[in-house]
């Protein structure tokens, strides 16, 4: 024990951590010019490419697309309905901000009776919860405004950076969190919660990079511990 705390010294910790990983055969990495403390894009990426998270946003939304019918309600503006929906009767708008001219001008999480309860069939609620303080009322309020037998599209993200140019973020919930809220705020629901990524795609996320610079098997590698984003489809009980 003293001969290795002495090797330790004469080393130093860079070294020692080298001689360690070599005798256990451990790979060192190989920074290139990953070594930064800023990343290459302060935009998510998107003065690259396309955002990371998009990709599993985007094949979450495909792959549920056949709930986004009938009556849907979406955040801000109605982007995935469009480019997702089939057999849309109506489509609707929320947003707190009166700028981007929205159907309907309310906090979720205080809506008051603003959305009509019971008026739609899905509602798409992505990338906007972890900017609510209060998340079990918003929740609430999504579940008000579903009719029986309604579906709530949500994705948050997890290891993707905070949007300085945003509101303040107050969760990011994991799987597990987002079952915790689900129980809390849902009435008699039936939840599936799904997280999407894993290290390599958390790293290019934070760093600013494109989903372009990985390739499709990269992007598709999923581990449980290393989440970009996480799905929920909440589904309202049929009365």
């Amino acid at each position: 024990m003293h001969s290795r705390e002495a090797v330790k010294r004469l080393l130093g910790p860079r070294w020692s951590l080298r001689v360690r990983c070599w005798l256990d055969g451990k790979p060192l990495p190989r920074w290139g010019n990953l070594r930064r403390t800023r990343p290459f894009s302060a935009r998510f990426g998107m003065d690259r490419g396309t955002p990371v998270d998009r990709h599993y946003l985007h094949r979450f939304l495909a792959r549920h697309a056949a709930s986004i019918t009938g009556d849907v309600l979406e955040v801000h503006q109605p982007l995935y309905t469009t480019r997702f929906g089939a057999a849309v009767r109506s489509s609707h708008t929320v947003d707190i901000d009166p700028r981007a001219r929205p159907t309907y001008v309310c906090d979720l999480a205080t809506p008051c009776d603003t959305i009509p309860a019971g008026r739609y069939d899905c509602f798409l609620l992505h990338n906007t919860l972890h900017l609510i303080r209060d998340v079990d009322a918003a929740l609430r309020t999504a579940a008000r405004v579903l009719r029986p037998g309604g579906v709530l599209l949500a994705a948050t993200p997890v290891l993707m950076p905070l949007d300085g140019a945003a509101a303040a973020e107050y969760c990011r919930p994991t799987v597990d969190g987002w079952r915790a809220l689900a129980e809390r705020a849902w009435p008699g629901p039936d939840v599936v919660v799904e997280g999407h990524g894993n290290c390599l795609a958390a790293v290019a996320a934070m760093l600013g990079l494109a989903m372009e610079e990985l390739t499709e098997a990269e992007l598709e590698a999923h581990d449980p511990l290393y989440p970009v984003l996480v799905t929920a489809v909440c589904r309202t009980r049929v009365t």
